[in-house]
């Protein structure tokens, strides 16, 4: 896919694919939201080794990830969203990385973000997503429910020791 092609148009805001001249600000949107929850600690997305070359990583496996970025009018990332294959359960990609800049939180582009990781990653053949999260974020946690992600017990072990809460959705 180009770069510039934009995937999306939701109020006014362009959801496209992550490019390599994404990275350093979608990394800064969500260090600075991770820091703003407390959450800027080891066993967080804070220390991802592949946070500064998002783009990369989801290249590199485009046919079982991906990662979406959002842009306003003047073409500034405001936010992101991905996904990739999950070890831990059959047939399921993991939600990661949803994190919005402060100027667009409350607009409901996290709504449409995950509505469109769970188009495209049924499209890659997946059935069910999972997520994690932290209950410092509270209204994230609040979307996960109301959109249909179950609470599950931590299913494996995983990268993100600091998470205490474990989604699941049937997509």
């Amino acid at each position: 896919m180009n770069e510039n092609n934009c995937i999306f148009l939701i109020k006014g805001y362009k959801i496209r694919s992550i490019a390599a001249k994404d990275d350093a600000a979608i990394a800064k949107i969500i260090r600075t939201n991770l820091q703003h929850f407390h959450l800027d600690i080891p066993g967080t997305a804070y220390f991802d080794p592949e946070l500064d070359h998002l783009s990369t990583f989801y290249a590199e496996r485009s046919d079982k990830r991906a990662y979406f970025i959002v842009t306003n009018e003047d073409d500034k990332v405001v936010g992101g969203v991905g996904f990739a294959e999950f070890e831990g359960l059959p047939k399921c990609a993991e939600l990661q990385k949803l994190y919005l800049d402060e100027t667009v939180k409350g607009l409901g582009l996290s709504k449409e973000m995950m509505k469109i990781v769970e188009v495209c990653a049924k499209k890659l053949g997946y059935e069910q997503l999972y997520l994690e999260t932290h209950t410092n974020l509270a209204v994230a946690v609040c979307l996960y429910e109301k959109l249909g992600y179950e609470s599950v017990p931590q299913p494996v072990p995983t990268v993100h020791t600091t998470m205490n809460r474990f989604y699941l959705k049937k997509i």
